[in-house]
């Protein structure tokens, strides 16, 4: 008889694995000084967090009232790359429980991805500083497949290359871009309340909202169980 995949356990990274914000709003009150834009408000900017640097760069721009050109856009965008970059782990860490539930979740034989719409280079960049990159079998980013959340196909992707099945694969995420993610690829969504998003982690619609991650392994074995 064919064996049963093990089953694949994807992660959102900013908000959802790491407490990004610090590092990327740095970068991102660097380059509104650059632009000679006033800096904004943090309880602002945290919310723009989410859906890449780039979108991150524009609304930050946009928030503040400044209209760039798009080669200036392009040489802001790659300022903040730079930067980003270079300062990537100043301040950015793991979620309590996160690494402790992580190795139990790889104890049971689930593989663990990464699912997000970071850049792959900075996604592994960040990881590999917080010496956190070899728990994942695949590290997906906006870039690695020709589409990214909320389609489907990129979470698919990495459940793919990951070696699992969609029938036996959970996305763990902190917004509504995860859980429609999830939702277009069919399979169920944990959802957690560490992370930028303008809507309560409660009512964005994902199967189970867990508060803390010393809840992680029970609920992935329950949803698992469901079949």
């Amino acid at each position: 008889m064919p064996s049963t995949p093990p089953a694949v356990i994807a992660f959102d990274l900013d908000g959802t694995l790491v407490d990004t914000a610090p590092d990327l709003l740095d970068t991102l009150d660097i380059v509104l000084d650059e632009a000679g834009a006033a800096r904004l408000p943090r309880e602002d900017t945290r919310k723009m967090i989410g859906a890449g640097a780039k979108a991150l760069v524009n609304r930050g721009l946009t928030a503040a009232g400044l209209t760039v050109t798009p080669p200036e856009f392009d040489a802001l965008y790659a300022r903040f790359l730079d930067h980003y970059a270079a300062h990537i782990a100043d301040s950015s860490t793991p979620f309590p429980g996160l690494v402790a539930a992580l190795d139990e979740l790889a104890a049971r034989g689930h593989v663990l991805a990464v699912c997000t719409n970071k850049l792959e280079y900075l996604s592994r960049l960040l990881l590999d500083r917080l010496e956190l990159s070899d728990r994942f079998a695949v590290i997906a980013g906006s870039d690695t497949f020709p589409v990214y959340k909320p389609d489907a196909g990129h979470l698919l992707g990495t459940i793919e290359r990951a070696g699992g099945v969609a029938t036996r694969a959970i996305m763990v995420g902190d917004s509504m871009t995860d859980v429609l993610t999830a939702k277009n690829a069919r399979i169920p969504s944990i959802v957690v309340p560490f992370g930028y998003t303008e809507i309560p982690a409660e009512e964005l619609g994902g199967d189970v909202f867990i508060d803390h991650y010393d809840r992680l392994v029970e609920t992935v074995e329950q949803l698992l169980s469901r079949g």
